[in-house]
């Protein structure tokens, strides 16, 4: 067998990161240099270049992220997936917890005694907890409509929403529901448009951001 020219992981995580540079600029794709980490390894989980046209970020968002993260804001996701995804070494030198409701045995109390799902009684438990927490929505559009309903409420106001939910039913309105209240709320927002996202994109989102406020290099 012909010895693999990049076989060490860090060699690894380099060359791709030097083709995702090279394939955008050869599609004459040029980031803004804040959001460029961000939309890059969301490329590089999925190799999919569709996401340097989809992610959409408000104003100063990755900035705010980055403040966030540094004053210890805690990471809530809607899956266990993307909980699990997100780096544990760059949580620890930040201080940072993550945390995800979806198995707790009173959310699904709650979802069931109002009918709803459990991603929305999870949001109304992180809401309780950190209304000004960063929410991270990778699969659930149900989290994000009831994050709607609560920041119209005065019952919370998140420090970052990541919404890159993936799938068919209510995942697109949903998105765009969010960002048009974010934009008119202030509250800083990334969004993957249409239907395209998933749990490791939103666990890639948060570890880019952990990355640039942990001082890891830029790629």
């Amino acid at each position: 067998m012909r010895e693999l020219e990049h076989s060490r992981p860090a060699d690894i995580e380099a060359e791709s990161f030097r083709i995702i540079g090279a394939e955008l600029a050869e599609r004459g794709i040029v980031l803004p240099a804040d959001q460029a980490p961000l939309v890059k390894r969301a490329i590089h989980t999925t190799a999919d270049f569709d996401y340097a046209r989809n992610l959409v970020f408000t104003p100063g968002a990755v900035e705010a992220g980055v403040r966030a993260l540094r004053a210890g804001t805690p990471i809530l996701t809607d899956t266990n997936m993307a909980r699990s995804g997100i780096n544990r070494g760059a949580l620890e030198r930040l201080g940072i917890s993550v945390h995800c409701f979806m198995a707790d045995p009173e959310v699904a109390r709650r979802a069931a005694e109002a009918g709803t799902t459990r991603a929305a009684a999870a949001v109304d438990q992180g809401a309780a907890l950190w209304p000004e927490g960063i929410y991270a929505v990778g699969n659930a559009p149900t989290a994000l409509i009831r994050m709607a309903q609560l920041i119209r409420a005065g019952a919370m106001s998140p420090a970052l929403i990541l919404a890159v939910p993936v799938g068919f039913v209510n995942v697109v309105e949903s998105k765009a529901e969010i960002l048009a209240l974010a934009r008119a709320r202030g509250i800083p927002a990334i969004a993957a448009l249409g239907r395209k996202g998933g749990s490791t994109v939103a666990a890639a989102l948060c570890n880019a951001l952990l990355y640039q406020s942990g001082g890891r290099e830029k790629l």
